[in-house]
């Protein structure tokens, strides 16, 4: 990695306050959680599981019989793809305009703040997650059935089309994430290609940018219509997949395409690969140990400087493509855009909150000894 995407990235940092993003679908109220292992008194005093190997030993050990997992409170956040990815990018001075599941009737307390900053229409109530973290990676535990109501109608009821027709055409990025936890997802943006995107005037640039969340619960067939989908919208714009591994996985399983590990040299093919079937601009695969993406000329790589103790992980995915959505909109080579987004994500996973431009300076100097 090298230094040089920073000094792009102050050098057109002026061009971001005339930028406008939507994003969507979904919304979570996350409880960042413990798994308890073994009490010695109230509160903080316990043992966590440390492990999911050894969650799942806990759980399968009572196979039978039953068992009991108390799950202590780290902090409560908002969370969901997309109001943590919107979240991320407020401190870019970007004009956001959010769509999902924030509150039916009024805004939960939790999203009050986050509605005003990015002019939030809600849809819904926000899902309720259990995130619990061990130290080889997370369990999600997640309630969102009224995500069902979330349809292109009702998206025109709460909205009106004159104002979702607006919100696009103004929209420089487009987020469609964690198509997985919306039911209707692919109808959605198949009513978006069919009776909005034709109706829009002209643009020199405007980006796509999808994100599916893990499809594991969906079927291959869901999976793979939804992915035709994506497809679609070249005409209208540059489209961005960008998946984790596991993700990736289950991408050239329904594509028919080889499986690959999270070496480089697997990873450079397997995301050039999948490029070339899906027939879009830019593929982006992101891993713990390096990411890669491949555009329509090449395809790079760009090692992760590795954190064996995150202060959290619930999250570093979104900070990952919210700095890849950053490069995007200073029109950053796909390279240095990798670059932002391993950045992005690296900071937030230490730190716990968002980064801004000065604080990955600082990051990058410390975890990649660059100069400056």
């Amino acid at each position: 990695m090298s230094s040089d995407f920073l000094k792009h990235c102050y050098e057109r940092a002026s061009r971001l306050a005339s930028k406008q993003v939507l994003v969507g679908l979904d919304g979570f109220v996350d409880r960042i959680v413990a798994a308890v292992d073994k009490r010695s008194g109230p509160g903080e005093q316990f043992e966590a599981i440390k492990t999911l190997k050894d969650l799942g030993e806990r759980i399968t050990s009572a196979a039978g019989q039953s068992t009991n997992v108390e799950l202590f409170l780290k902090r409560e956040k908002i969370g969901g793809n997309g109001p943590i990815f919107a979240h991320a990018l407020l401190k870019s001075n970007i004009h956001i305009k959010a769509l999902g599941a924030f509150g039916e009737g009024a805004v939960h307390p939790l999203f009050e703040d986050f509605a005003r900053k990015t002019e939030a229409v809600s849809l819904c109530d926000p899902g309720l997650t259990h995130a619990i973290e061990c130290d080889d990676g997370k369990l999600m535990l997640g309630m969102m059935s009224h995500f069902e109501r979330i349809t292109y109608e009702h998206i025109l009821k709460v909205m009106g089309e004159g104002s979702l027709i607006d919100a696009i055409s103004r929209a420089d990025l487009i987020a469609f994430l964690n198509w997985t936890m919306v039911p209707h997802g692919t109808s959605i943006l198949a009513s978006l290609v069919d009776k909005v995107l034709p109706n829009l005037g002209p643009r020199d640039r405007r980006v796509f940018l999808f994100d599916p969340a893990d499809p594991e619960k969906r079927s291959d067939a869901d999976f793979l219509a939804y992915l035709k989908q994506l497809t679609r919208f070249h005409a209208f714009g540059r489209v961005v997949l960008s998946v984790n591994l596991k993700e990736a996985g289950a991408v050239a399983r329904v594509l028919g395409l080889r499986a690959m590990d999270g070496s480089k040299e697997a990873l450079l093919q397997g995301v050039t690969e999948i490029r070339r079937a899906i027939d879009i601009e830019c593929m982006v695969i992101h891993t713990a140990r390096g990411a890669v993406c491949a555009s329509r000329s090449d395809a790079y790589w760009v090692p992760v400087a590795y954190c064996d103790a995150p202060l959290i992980s619930t999250g570093g995915g979104d900070h990952f493509n919210a700095g890849f959505a950053l490069g995007e909109l200073l029109e950053l080579p796909p390279q240095e855009c990798l670059e932002l987004a391993v950045a992005y994500a690296g900071f937030y996973i230490r730190k716990g909150k968002s980064p801004a431009l000065s604080d990955i300076e600082a990051f990058l100097a410390s975890e990649f000894s660059l100069e400056f």
